[in-house]
């Protein structure tokens, strides 16, 4: 099996490609690549390899502007510390989504994912497409938190639930209503549970629902500033390299 690794951290790159040839030792590194450019410049010059293993932000802008620029065809499993582009690797040929840091176990799981991938495909017979979705697919999402507040457990719709931040260290809840609760979770798990139609990942503060926003503004160095129904502690502001995203989210819903 011919590999692409795309990742712009070196340590990751390599790490990465360790785990490959442990798991698959026949398979080949065909190269690393760290850009958007040379991803680009890559992929049109060069027979399409079996497998691409790619983060998402790379040294000069996120992945999904490779598939701007040239046809890629062949299989995907996207590795990266952020959850919120799920949505869009799975337009983009994923096969699975692995989330930093990796371990020997994800890839694992990862390659056994293609590999059914590849079986359904390859036998006569019609594939079970639901059992295939069901790898491929974001899950529709979790619809009530539970929650410990004066002393009694408090069931928490999904659906009341404006956003979720980081006060004074710890996962809270900021319901319509201004009402506030603790979870006992991270944001990063928290979000791995949540529709990703319904809620973003601004940054790695907050957590937010569709519902919740009301207006959105440029701001200073190309950022977005989010403004909410609610108020916020502070002000929601998104870079430049997830602002794309973002207004992709608000659009295509």
């Amino acid at each position: 099996m011919n590999i692409i690794i795309i990742e712009d951290e070196l340590k990751a790159a390599r790490s990465l490609e360790s785990i490959i040839l442990e798991l698959r030792p026949h398979s080949k590194i065909v190269t690393k690549l760290q850009s958007v450019e040379s991803s680009v410049a890559y992929l049109s010059e060069n027979k399409q390899p079996d497998l691409i293993f790619m983060d998402i932000q790379l040294s000069d802008g996120l992945c999904f502007e490779i598939f701007k620029s040239v046809k890629v065809s062949c299989p995907i499993i996207f590795c990266t510390a952020f959850d919120e582009y799920s949505l869009e690797a799975f337009k983009a040929n994923s096969v699975d989504y692995v989330l930093k840091p990796f371990s020997k176990t994800d890839i694992a799981d990862a390659f056994k994912k293609v590999d059914e991938l590849r079986n359904f495909f390859q036998q006569g017979s019609t594939p079970d497409i639901s059992s295939l979705l069901s790898q491929i697919t974001p899950p529709a999402g979790k619809k009530s938190f539970l929650v410990f507040k004066n002393n009694k457990y408090i069931t928490i719709a999904t659906n009341d639930i404006a956003f979720f931040y980081i006060r004074n260290e710890l996962s809270t809840i900021m319901t319509f209503d201004q009402q506030e609760y603790v979870v006992n979770q991270s944001l990063d798990q928290i979000s791995g549970q949540l529709s990703q139609d319904q809620f973003f990942r601004l940054n790695r503060q907050y957590i937010v629902n569709f519902s919740a926003i009301k207006e959105v503004e440029h701001y200073f160095m190309r950022k977005l500033f989010v403004k909410l129904t609610i108020p916020t502690p502070e002000k929601l502001l998104i870079n430049k390299e997830k602002a794309p995203v973002f207004l992709s989210w608000l659009e295509n819903r």
